[in-house]
């Protein structure tokens, strides 16, 4: 059994910042790509972000690119996720998701092998 927890989310500024970390655990756990999702009221999810399991490949959605950036522990159960510059349009709830490969998270939502239980993000104008 693999649990991802997530947890950093809260009430932020248009253009502050906040640090959303997510931590692996379980037995099954192996190391394997991490990355972020994300969902807004009345809206589909939308991939925010992933990292390969070596920590040197990681793709981003435009709509966050130059302002999030996504990391990961030398452990390689931990991922971080530094959002800068928010903006209103950022508020979801965010989603913390374990794959195969970051290519595969960037590509599909249907990659991801597990999911965390989500953190909420609000960005007030």
């Amino acid at each position: 059994q693999v649990q991802l927890v997530e947890s950093g989310g809260g009430l932020v500024q248009a253009g502050g910042s906040l640090r959303l970390p997510c931590t692996a655990s379980g037995r099954t756990f192996r190391p394997r790509a991490m990355g972020w999702f994300r969902q807004a009221p009345g809206k589909e999810g939308q991939f925010v972000a992933a990292i390969s399991w070596s920590g040197i490949t990681s793709y981003f959605a435009d709509s966050v690119k130059g302002r999030f950036t996504i990391s990961r522990e030398n452990a390689k159960t931990k991922v971080y996720l530094q959002m800068n510059s928010l903006k209103p349009e950022d508020t979801a709830v965010y989603y913390c998701a374990a794959g195969s490969s970051a290519e595969d998270l960037y590509h599909s939502d249907s990659n991801v092998g597990y999911w965390g239980q989500g953190t909420q993000v609000t960005v007030s104008s």
